[in-house]
């Protein structure tokens, strides 16, 4: 257990923000009717490769507002509103830190509030079903929003498909587990508020899409790091049985990131309402957000797994529902990035070479000078190795992982891993984006992100130093992506091969310029840390 507590004590996902988009619409309005009322479109600012018109739907309720008694709380479905919604504004953001620097995931001010429960739809066409994706950002559950630029959704609609995105309950806001919260409970639950968020969404979809033109038997979750960690969760997770039927997971899992110790989180919770000196429920919601933000900065709530076993939302360990072959009999799509750990997890500076002999012996027992030969490199520090290693399990190992168990069910299963290298910019700064790197706006390598505005098709919209290469990719990626969205494969449509995975020959499509298909990447390290795995 000690073991476990030290990889993820070194492992703490960084979070990420946003600005709002400042594009002007243009356009003819477009009316729908959903459950709560009448909807009101825009068109959207931005026009696709293929030339389609598109409908945007912004700042749609899909709960009410969590504030009060509902702090806390599973959320509550919409009220009805009279007459035309007019839904042409972003909803603020959830509640989370602003101004902070981190790498490319800076963020300055932007509006927050509790009431953030909204979502986003892009429709090309409202007559006929396509298939609908739904987008969980990342942020490590602490931070982000699901309306940056960066994730506009025109491009992807202009391909036929229905895109959706959501904000949810972030921090403690969205995840803090502590009895007093569970008692109140009629399941004897708390925390997990953030997945419950995206269980309402899912439901709001299914009730409410075809009126967008999207179909509810086929819709595709999808996310990138916390984001990526929820579709795994909700896999895993009882109360969103039947809601998705395909799920792509972006670079984090959630089958090797909840330690047994604390995973229901009720020490790391008790610790943030002693800070609070609150002893009541009441007392606890009536506490400002600001005030609660900081005690959990303060007592170090999210060093750990924001997700937790509440025993109703996840009855167990995720990684015991995956082994058990009781998670979603969906087909799945998954990878990894060349580089993920860059400016991501921290390097220890101060780690000797015995530090690090012992800190691979204490993971991996005497596998360990295995697995230190095959990272080590004669210009790379004991830190450097550590974070190496830190970085492959808790990235490739994982995804790898996810993938074998989804394998085990007969499901359709696709594995990447994506080595091209974009610039480095702030992904969410779409006015500011310049990040001045010393060796140049690529050599980030493949960082954990990069992924992003090409999947949406967005390097138009944000960032700098985009080439030919790097449409090509996003090209290929969109591709990929919304094949897999109509039919879990995705093949097809003037792209290269991608080959199912199994675990003998781990095929895995690399993502570059011209994908290709391997067997297996960091296999060796990987087959390593397989044999002493900590789940």
């Amino acid at each position: 257990m000690h073991r476990t507590i030290v990889i993820f004590y070194l492992l703490l996902l960084v979070g990420c923000g946003s600005e709002m988009d400042s594009a002007q619409d243009v356009s003819s309005p477009q009316t729908v009717t959903v459950e709560q009322g009448v909807v009101q479109g825009v068109e959207s600012p931005y026009t696709p490769a293929s030339g389609a018109s598109v409908t945007v739907f912004r700042g749609l309720p899909y709960a009410q507002t969590p504030v009060g008694d509902l702090r806390w709380q599973p959320p509550v479905a919409p009220a009805s509103w009279q007459g035309a919604r007019k839904a042409d504004t972003f909803s603020d953001s959830c509640y989370q830190p602003q101004h902070t620097s981190n790498f490319v995931w800076r963020r300055e001010a932007f509006s927050v509030s509790e009431d953030c429960l909204y979502l986003n739809i892009w429709t090309s066409d409202t007559e006929t079903k396509q298939p609908v994706m739904v987008w969980f950002h990342g942020g490590a559950h602490t931070s982000g929003q699901g309306h940056s630029p960066i994730f506009d959704g025109s491009e992807l609609a202009g391909q036929g498909v229905i895109l959706i995105t959501i904000n949810y309950r972030l921090g403690p806001f969205g995840f803090l587990a502590h009895p007093l919260l569970a008692s109140e409970s009629k399941h004897g639950s708390a925390g997990n508020y953030g997945l419950l968020d995206k269980i309402a969404a899912l439901k709001w979809v299914q009730n409410n899409v075809a009126a967008f033109g999207g179909d509810p038997s086929n819709v595709t979750i999808f996310g990138q790091s916390a984001g990526s960690q929820s579709v795994c969760a909700l896999m895993a997770s009882p109360l969103a049985d039947g809601l998705f039927s395909k799920a792509i997971g972006q670079s984090a899992a959630c089958v090797n990131t909840i330690a047994e110790q604390d995973a229901n989180g009720y020490e790391r919770g008790g610790k943030l309402v002693d800070a609070l000196d609150a002893t009541t429920l009441r007392a606890l919601r009536q506490i400002e957000p600001e005030t609660v933000l900081l005690a959990s900065q303060l007592t170090q709530w999210a060093d750990a797994s924001r997700i937790t076993v509440d025993g109703w939302v996840l009855p167990e360990l995720p990684n015991a529902t995956f082994r058990a072959g009781r998670q979603a009999k969906v087909p799945l799509l998954l990878g990894f990035l060349a580089d993920e750990g860059v400016e991501l997890f921290p390097v220890d500076t101060a780690l000797t070479d015995e530090g690090l002999n012992s800190f691979l012996t204490m993971l991996w027992g005497d596998s360990g000078p295995a697995l230190k030969q095959l990272y080590s490199q004669p210009e790379l520090t004991p830190g450097e190795i550590q974070h190496a290693v830190a970085t492959d399990y808790f990235m490739a190992f994982g995804m790898r992982r996810w993938a074998e168990y989804q394998q085990a069910i007969g499901q359709p299963t696709f594995f990447y891993f994506m080595d091209h290298a974009p610039p480095a910019f702030h992904l969410y700064m779409s006015e500011q984006p310049e990040l001045n790197l010393p060796g140049g706006p690529r050599s980030g390598g493949a960082y954990h992100s990069g992924d992003l505005a090409l999947v949406f098709g967005n390097t138009n919209k944000v960032g700098f130093d985009w080439n030919d290469v790097d449409r090509k990719v996003s090209e290929n990626m969109m591709r990929y992506w919304v094949n897999f969205a109509r039919s879990g494969n995705p093949n097809g449509d003037q792209v290269p091969l991608w080959p199912a995975f199994d675990p003998v020959l781990q095929n895995t499509q690399i993502i570059n310029k011209v994908p290709r298909t391997v067997q297996g990447v960091r296999r060796r390290q990987l087959d390593i840390m397989a044999m002493q795995e900590l789940l």
